[in-house]
């Protein structure tokens, strides 16, 4: 598992005073990429093997707000792979108060520039390996 660190901006606050829905979304994109670094297969070495990784299901439970200047702790963990899709698994928690903020899961393949969907275990053992290691911890 991978732990991602945000600090909440004062643009991603709505007249509420507390973080707007949307923005979640995007720190579980950030987290993602930063774990897919970890592993050592960062979006730049993707891109230049010519890969895509669309999201093609998001979820969200969103169980308490966040406000500006807090700090979310990302837990970031592969759920599932089978070779071709993977699943992405989030826990967003609040550095200082602990609690629960988001559980969310992510599911995406990975296609060519021209939209063909590519198969990991098939065509890139190495990150297959590299995945289904994730998968073990």
């Amino acid at each position: 598992m991978e732990t991602y660190k945000h600090k909440v901006q004062y643009y991603e606050t709505d007249k509420m005073g507390i973080t707007h829905h949307s923005n979640y979304i995007r720190w579980m994109e950030e987290a993602r990429v930063n774990w897919l670094e970890k592993i050592g297969w960062s979006f730049d070495k993707l891109e230049n093997l010519g890969m895509i990784s669309p999201v093609v299901e998001i979820n969200c439970k969103y169980i308490n707000s966040t406000k500006f200047n807090d700090v979310v702790d990302i837990n970031v963990s592969l759920k599932e792979y089978k070779g071709v899709k993977l699943s992405v698994k989030y826990e967003m928690i609040n550095s200082k108060t602990k609690q629960i903020v988001l559980q969310g899961e992510s599911k995406h393949c990975f296609t060519t520039s021209d939209g063909k969907i590519i198969s990991i275990k098939k065509e890139y053992p190495d990150f297959d390996k590299a995945l289904i290691k994730e998968l073990g911890e």
